[in-house]
């Protein structure tokens, strides 16, 4: 009877469950750095559509004046947040310097657009209503998930709505 020598076998297990282990791990990192990317992309989605609505209020509240706030903003209409008259023209002015400095603190790079058509239908009593629609193209620039340095710059991410004030 012949007696086989198995010296090292269990080594050799070993480090190939240490191989395995160690793909595996490499797997889970560059799946913990997509989902980091793509969480700060939802957040930044989440941030145009809070800025949106905060701006279709004020633009509610104003209603006289909705077809003045009509225009680009960044970082050129910021402002400081000043209201000297507080009449509706400038509460208007005072909410677009508020709301591009909103849009500068909280989007990287961000353009935006108001466009609304349509006319003020005066009312009896208080304040009228609006007979047409305003729409809203926020853009900002965002890192994309490519890891090619050589890459072009990805195109701006874009949100866009379309409301009834």
């Amino acid at each position: 009877m012949r007696i086989v020598s198995s010296r090292g076998f269990t080594l050799l297990e070993v480090l190939i469950a240490l191989l395995i282990f160690s793909l595996g791990m490499l797997g889970l990192a560059g799946l913990m750095v997509v989902s980091v990317k793509t969480n700060q992309s939802a957040y930044l989605r989440t941030q145009a559509s809070f800025l949106a609505q905060s701006m279709a209020d004020r633009m509610r509240a104003n209603i006289g004046q909705i077809n003045n706030y009509n225009g680009d903003y960044d970082a050129s209409t910021a402002g400081a947040p000043t209201c000297t008259s507080c009449d509706p023209a400038g509460m208007r002015a005072r909410d677009t310097a508020v709301w591009s400095q909103q849009l500068i603190d909280s989007l990287p790079n961000p353009t935006a657009n108001i466009n609304c058509t349509g006319t003020v239908v005066p009312a009896s009593s208080g304040a009228g209503t609006y007979d047409g629609t305003c729409e809203f193209i926020i853009q900002w620039a965002e890192a994309n998930l490519e890891v090619n340095s050589g890459a072009s710059a990805p195109p701006p991410q874009t949100f866009a709505w379309v409301f009834q004030p």
